[in-house]
């Protein structure tokens, strides 16, 4: 059995790990991490988990922690991972960091965009970016795991194949993406209140959100150029849920067969990313709950542009379940193990 600490499970993406890892057949749940829950009982935070799980919330002391596990989540906010990781930790145990503290290869970049300074900038070369579709190779080597952004995830997912074959411009890449509340997180915030939220959508971010970065240095991997993008976040009445809609300029004239057979042959050997039939778009309701991410394109001839298109659950494959999936890779099991999850419906 494979031993896991979490720290930071009593946050959204902490309480679906704990959901996920708990249907793991590999795994056993030793350390449940809250600072803002220490000795409460963690179905106390959460009800769902009543007579499931009877252990009590932990602290975040991640050296104790490392003496305990095989590997430790950190389903923290920007800085903690960073301010706790060491060299004796990562002697002992594997870290798998939900936080942006290590996607980002260029410092200067993370400490622009994320207003930090980032206090472990000598684990940034080393820390492996888990977008299992990609770098898949070197997961299962990896130490130290940079879990995915949710919208870099779907946006990249949704784009690369285009740029790898060339057949967009990629100075012309516009993102407009929709997310459900949960994304922002479980802490009171106004702005996330029920009266705020429903009957409601509004961009927030513009031109300034967080995840631009990540995803401009992983499409810009794809398209071996750098890539500056548009990037527009939008948050929408639900609980779940990324929908992305990317808009770019086409460089030759293509067919529907052309491009729908280089989605093909780059996701065909992925069992989480579906490309689905001519002329049905991604709904975020058929991936709810699951690690699917639905993609699909339609070209514009009119304008000579084409637009992608991408739905997914973003605690699942936007964090948790894509953390998971990490995790198999870096223990040597089953990609899939945990989390062949049927989408739910309603």
């Amino acid at each position: 059995m494979i031993k896991v600490g979490i720290i930071g499970a009593t946050g959204y993406a902490g309480g679906e790990l704990v959901r996920l890892l708990m249907a793991h057949k590999e795994v056993e749940i030793k350390w449940l991490g809250s600072r803002s829950y220490i000795d409460k009982k963690y179905s106390e935070v959460y009800q769902n988990m009543f007579q499931i799980i009877d252990a009590k919330c932990m602290d975040d002391n991640m050296e104790e922690l490392a003496n305990q596990v095989d590997v430790i989540f950190t389903a923290t906010p920007q800085g903690l991972c960073a301010s706790l990781v060491n060299e004796d930790i990562l002697a002992k145990v594997k870290i798998i960091d939900l936080s942006a503290d290590f996607r980002i290869k260029d410092v200067a970049t993370y400490e622009e965009w994320y207003g930090i300074k980032h206090t472990s900038a000598q684990y940034i070369d080393e820390a492996v970016y888990g977008l299992c579709e990609v770098n898949r190779e070197a997961i299962k080597k990896a130490r130290l795991l940079a879990n995915p952004g949710c919208y870099p995830t779907c946006s990249n997912l949704s784009i690369r194949p285009l740029l790898l074959n060339k057949v967009i411009d990629a100075s012309t890449i516009i993102i407009d993406a929709k997310s459900g509340t949960s994304g922002a997180g479980r802490g009171a915030k106004v702005n996330n209140l029920y009266c705020e939220v429903n009957e409601n959508i509004k961009a927030y971010g513009v031109a300034t959100h967080r995840h631009t970065p990540e995803i401009e240095e992983q499409l810009g991997y794809a398209a071996e150029e750098k890539i500056v993008i548009n990037f527009t976040p939008h948050l929408v009445p639900m609980n779940r849920g990324i929908l992305i809609t990317a808009y770019a300029s086409l460089t030759k004239e293509v067919s529907y067969e052309e491009i729908k057979a280089m989605y093909d042959k780059c996701y065909a050997d992925e069992k989480f990313v579906r490309v689905l039939e001519k002329d049905v778009c991604p709904e975020t309701k058929w991936v709810e709950g699951s690690n699917y991410v639905d993609v699909n394109f339609k070209i514009d001839k009119r304008t000579n542009r084409i637009i992608m298109m991408g739905a997914m659950d973003n605690l699942v494959k936007g964090a948790a379940g894509q953390a998971v999936q990490n995790m198999n890779l870096m223990f040597g099991l089953k990609e899939s193990e945990g989390l062949e999850l049927v989408p739910m419906f309603p």
